[in-house]
């Protein structure tokens, strides 16, 4: 998180491997490749929840990389058959990996592939995020339906993600990506053709 910290401040060019560090690839890689998530996404998603800090706490309670909820954790748990889970293993590293990562494959399911969406349920919750799509009118940009999320945090967290998870698709297909395309479209549930 220092490294982060102190890259993101730095003037002019800076190394973006510093950056935008992607550690703990022997979890990530296999567990984004059996859920089918965009592991682009899923360190956007680390990078803007604690820079990478295995210790990190919120004040509500969110543990590890992913800052999963002990609620949540004991919720994914359940779902996936992991067994011996305690709210304690939500600092170890593998089980914050692997939870986390399950639960946004669960988002993801819920909205129907929309990582716009699932950005926006991971921060503030499904409820919400569902009650905002609910109160569409048609759809949208990606970037517009973000700008017309009510909470300032959520607001600047899902444009901070998807911004992240466009730098780390660059840097891991070597070639430059669009933050456009990223953000997709946006547009209420019975619009929606799957």
């Amino acid at each position: 998180d220092r490294m982060v910290h102190t890259a993101e401040r730095m003037k002019g060019d800076a190394d973006y491997s510093q950056r935008f560090p992607a550690p703990h690839a022997d979890i990530l890689g296999p567990t984004t490749e059996s859920l089918g998530l965009d592991k682009a996404w899923v360190y956007g998603v680390i990078r803007q929840e604690s820079r990478f800090n295995t210790d990190a706490r919120s004040n509500v309670g969110a543990s590890g990389l992913m800052q999963v909820m002990p609620t949540t954790g004991k919720y994914v748990a359940g779902k996936i058959g992991l067994e011996e889970y305690a709210p304690g293993k939500l600092t170890d590293l593998r089980t914050n990996l692997v939870l986390g990562s399950n639960y946004l494959n669960m988002i993801m399911g819920r909205f129907e592939g929309s990582q716009v969406l699932a950005t926006a349920a991971y921060n503030a919750g499904p409820g919400r995020a569902r009650s905002w799509r609910n109160k569409m009118t048609g759809a949208m940009e990606g970037a517009a339906f973000a700008e017309t999320i009510p909470f300032s945090e959520t607001r600047t967290y899902v444009k901070a993600v998807m911004a992240n998870a466009t730098n780390y698709a660059a840097m891991f297909e070597k070639k430059p990506q669009s933050l456009k395309a990223r953000l997709g479209g946006v547009a209420p549930a019975e619009t929606r053709s799957e």
